[in-house]
């Protein structure tokens, strides 16, 4: 059976899928993220997740979506280099945010906003020779603005004002030490003793949500504030892509999955989004699958997004290197 590999990594987890040529996945495996900034741990992640995929013979085609792709000449050399190393035919490297894009808009015109433990939006009118535009995408350091890391580093200053009495103490710093479980002293110590704190950080979005859908204000202006830097970045990428035609978009990426930060987001657009294709991993495969050759229209799409919803979701999946 002759079979397509797709690999989708972000700021925090890795997601690899196999398809035939029907549309259908026969596996659906998770790993820790591929993530060159934190080391090169990535490439015996990597090289891991590879050896447990037994049908890697049958692979026709294959797409991976990395993190830093594209940004640093010397990680996107090493990082084909290593996928080209461990795979028996040579896989298509790209930007995991391009891959996103794909999914969402499945050869289609668009602008994606992807918010997960990072932050970019992509934008391409999709024909022959258009080009791809990419706006955001600096890292932790100095952006990733709207992201759930910038959202969870925008969380632990709230925490820090409130404690030291610099904004009126609410519910919120108790909220955040609680989710930590730790005491006002010992914050320090749990942000600056962990070898990488872009993970931890971005996980308390979910708590930021969880206290804007009950009406927390500290809640609610951080993620307003992150609506309007996403919103941002979305209307720029589209508009150096498409100039001045009615902007088409979607978003991903875990943040987005706020129902606050979204509907600050329509506010700020002006427009409802469009319906994502595929998610980031179908993206993958579909680019995997056009690379093959095979025939990639809507029973193929509606297919692979129907077999890819039939697996766990990616938060259930096992990420941890095995």
């Amino acid at each position: 059976m002759s079979l397509v590999l797709g690999l989708d990594s972000g700021g925090t987890k890795t997601l690899a899928a196999l398809a035939d040529e029907s549309g259908r996945v026969v596996s659906l495996i998770g790993r820790a993220s591929l993530d060159p900034s934190a080391g090169d741990g990535w490439k015996s992640t990597l090289a891991k997740l590879l050896k447990d995929i037994p049908e890697l013979p049958s692979v026709r085609s294959a797409v991976f979506g990395l993190p830093f792709h594209g940004e640093i000449d010397a990680i996107s050399a090493e990082q084909i280099r290593v996928a080209r190393d461990l795979m028996p035919i040579d896989p298509v490297v790209d930007n995991d945010v391009r891959i996103a894009f794909d999914g969402a808009f499945a050869g289609e015109a668009g602008a994606l906003i992807l918010a997960g433990t990072g932050s970019m939006a992509w934008a391409s009118l999709a024909g022959p020779g258009d080009p791809h535009v990419r706006v955001g995408g600096w890292g932790d350091a100095f952006g990733d603005e709207g992201s759930a890391y910038w959202i969870g580093r925008e969380a632990l200053a709230a925490t820090s004002r409130e404690l030291d009495g610099r904004s009126p103490t609410t519910g919120f710093s108790q909220a955040v030490l609680c989710r930590l479980g730790v005491t006002p002293s010992g914050l320090l110590a749990w942000c600056y003793g962990m070898a990488s704190r872009r993970g931890a950080f971005a996980s308390l979005a979910v708590l930021v949500s969880e206290l804007a859908d009950v009406g927390d204000t500290t809640a609610r202006t951080i993620l307003d504030e992150a609506a309007t830097d996403l919103a941002d970045a979305l209307i720029a990428a589209w508009r150096q892509a498409a100039g001045e035609r009615p902007l088409r978009w979607s978003c991903a990426g875990g943040a987005t999955a706020s129902s606050f930060l979204m509907q600050c987001l329509r506010q700020r657009v002006g427009c409802e989004p469009a319906r994502r294709r595929l998610p980031p991993i179908g993206g993958a495969l579909l680019r995997a699958a056009v690379d093959a050759g095979w025939a990639v229209g809507p029973a193929f799409l509606k297919r692979l997004d129907r077999s890819l919803s039939e697996f766990p979701t990616s938060t259930e999946i096992d990420n941890q290197e095995a």
